[in-house]
């Protein structure tokens, strides 16, 4: 079975690992996961792009090849070599040892010029070569150059508001699939909206505030987005629960949805109306579920700052 490899970011690490997890597992429930430091090693018959386009912090992913002369010798692969323009060599060292790394990556685009009619471009080549040393093992491996798909646009943003990658991690850690639709009842800008349609995902957002829910529409608008949304308090999830297989959010800690009302009740107002069976990611402020003594099937403390650590609660 096919192997894709994905260097993460070392920001959240665990999150990180996670989310490329549950979006191989949502793929091909019989993924198998090797992770090493920040590097994780999939071996599924998903392709390396599908997963990385939904993931939040992967900085390069590819095929892996274990052994070097695969990458000339084998019939499939030779035909990509052969095919390719333009090539360049990258090393990942993300191993104790220290090598030189120019040296390396020049030695392994001389061995490919012998096999290959194609040139080095050191910038968006045909095809990138890479050698990833770690202390267990080395991988060779190799990607395809693949188009950037735009970011979704936000002509008008708030303080405070949700971080999309943080939103995409939310909505793949629960598995929210291409198709179906997650609901954010705590809206305000849109970002869980965004987020979700532009990868393919249909969404409902409700927001108490009318500034909020109005930003949010125009967000919606400047991308073409078909999102719905609602000008309506958080208790309006039990009259569409049928409409949605999963909540992703981010509970207000400062400003509230109702100025009368403390962060720590509307958190528990929601939790108690919370509807069973669906997919939920959450976040909060970490002394409130503390306080609350909230449990779910896993959580993950985000710092901020020394007065700010948000918890991303997945139930």
């Amino acid at each position: 079975m096919p192997e894709s490899f994905f260097v993460l970011s070392k920001d959240n690490l665990e999150l990180a690992i996670d989310e490329i997890t549950a979006i191989s597992k949502m793929y091909d429930k019989f993924s198998k996961i090797k992770t090493i430091s920040n590097l994780v090693i999939v071996q599924s018959k998903t392709n390396w792009n599908d997963i990385s386009n939904r993931a939040s912090f992967v900085k390069v992913s590819g095929q892996v090849l274990r052994k070097m002369s695969g990458l000339f010798l084998d019939e499939d692969h030779f035909e990509i070599l052969k095919k390719a323009e333009t090539f360049v060599c990258r090393i990942i060292n993300i191993s104790s040892n220290q090598f030189n790394i120019p040296e390396l990556e020049n030695s392994m685009g001389d061995m490919i010029s012998k096999f290959s009619h194609a040139k080095v471009k050191l910038e968006n080549p045909d095809i990138t070569v890479y050698l990833i040393f770690t202390n267990e093992e080395n991988f060779f491996g190799f990607s395809k150059r693949v188009n950037e798909k735009s970011r979704p646009k936000k002509i008008k943003n708030y303080p405070h508001e949700l971080d999309w990658k943080l939103t995409r991690v939310m909505i793949n850690l629960i598995g929210i699939k291409q198709g179906e639709t997650v609901c954010d009842p705590f809206c305000g800008t849109g970002t869980t909206l965004l987020e979700a349609e532009s990868m393919g995902i249909n969404a409902i957002g409700l927001d108490f505030d009318k500034k909020m829910y109005e930003i949010a529409k125009e967000n919606l608008k400047v991308n073409s987005y078909k999102s719905k949304i609602i000008n309506s308090d958080f208790q309006e999830l039990v009259k569409i629960s049928g409409k949605f297989d999963g909540i992703v959010t981010d509970l207000p800690y400062g400003k509230s949805s109702k100025t009368s009302e403390k962060p720590e009740e509307i958190l528990k107002r929601f939790i108690s109306i919370m509807p069973k069976r669906k997919k939920i990611a959450i976040m909060y402020k970490k002394e409130l579920g503390d306080n609350l003594k909230l449990k779910g099937l896993k959580k993950y403390d985000i710092y901020r700052h020394k007065s700010l650590t948000r918890t991303i609660l997945i139930k």
